[in-house]
C-alpha cells in the first residue's frame, strides 16, 4: 500500500538528513541539518519545549529542548524522526493537516539549501494534495498582509487549471506556479521554480517582501 504524501515526506527528509549530514546547512537561517531534525523532535514529543514555536516569549523553552535533543548522536535523532511512534500529530485526520506541508516544506530547506539542487518532478496526486491544502495555509500567512492575493496553480500534464482567492480586494496580485512552488512561497522560501506574480507593481512588491512565517 503506497504511504500517504505526509509518510513519505517523512521519510524522505530523513534520507535527505542522513544523507547531506548533520552539519550540512538549510534554508532555516542559520540552522544546521541537525538542528532541523532536532526542531521537529521537539515539535512532535514535547509540549512544553515546542511552546515557544507559536508564542514567542516561551522561545527559551523551545531553545533549551532544541539543544538537548541536539546532543542525541545524529543517527539516532534521525531515526527517532523517521518512526515517532504514537504522538498527537499521528492521530487520524490530524496527521495530514498538520504534517504535510511542514515536513514538504523542511524537506525542500535540505535540499534546496545544498549547491545544484533541482526542484523535483511530484507525481500529479501528490501536487494535488498540496494544492488543496495550500489553500488555507496562504490565507494564514498573508492575515497581516494588505494586498488582496489569487492563486493559480500551473497547468501541465492532466492537472486542470485552478485559481483560489486568499485575499479579497480589487486588482489581486495573482501568483502562479506547480502547488509546491506556492507552498514554498507562502512559507517565506524565496529559492523558488518557475512562479510568476502578477498585479500592481507595488503590490507585488509588498507580498514578496512580507514576513508570511506562521
Amino acid at each position: 500500500m503506497t504511504l500517504p504524501l505526509v509518510r513519505r515526506e517523512r521519510h524522505a527528509l530523513c534520507q535527505t538528513a542522513l544523507a547531506v549530514g548533520p552539519d550540512a546547512p538549510t534554508l532555516c537561517g542559520d540552522w544546521s541539518a541537525r538542528e532541523l531534525v532536532a526542531h521537529l523532535l521537539v515539535r512532535e514529543n514535547s509540549a512544553l519545549g515546542a511552546a515557544g514555536i507559536a508564542f514567542s516569549p516561551m522561545s527559551g523553552l523551545t531553545e533549551r529542548a532544541m539543544a538537548r535533543a541536539a546532543r542525541a548522536p545524529y543517527a539516532a535523532m534521525v531515526e527517532k524522526l523517521h518512526d515517532p511512534g504514537l504522538t498527537p500529530y499521528r492521530l487520524p485526520g490530524v496527521e495530514r493537516l498538520t504534517n504535510t506541508l511542514e515536513y514538504f516544506v523542511h524537506h525542500e530547506d535540505l535540499r534546496r539549501a545544498q549547491p545544484g539542487w533541482e526542484p523535483r518532478a511530484l507525481p500529479l496526486e501528490d501536487e494535488d494534495e498540496l494544492w488543496k491544502l495550500i489553500k488555507g495555509a496562504a490565507r494564514l500567512a498573508t492575515r497581516k498582509v494588505d494586498v488582496p492575493v489569487v492563486i493559480r496553480r500551473s497547468v501541465w500534464d492532466d492537472l486542470p487549471p485552478e485559481s483560489a482567492t486568499v485575499r479579497k480586494g480589487a486588482d489581486p496580485v495573482v501568483v502562479t506556479g506547480r502547488p509546491s512552488e506556492l507552498v514554498l512561497f507562502f512559507f517565506g522560501r524565496t529559492q523558488l521554480h518557475d512562479v510568476t506574480f502578477e498585479g500592481p507593481p507595488e503590490a507585488v512588491s509588498r507580498l514578496q517582501r512580507a514576513d508570511k512565517g506562521f
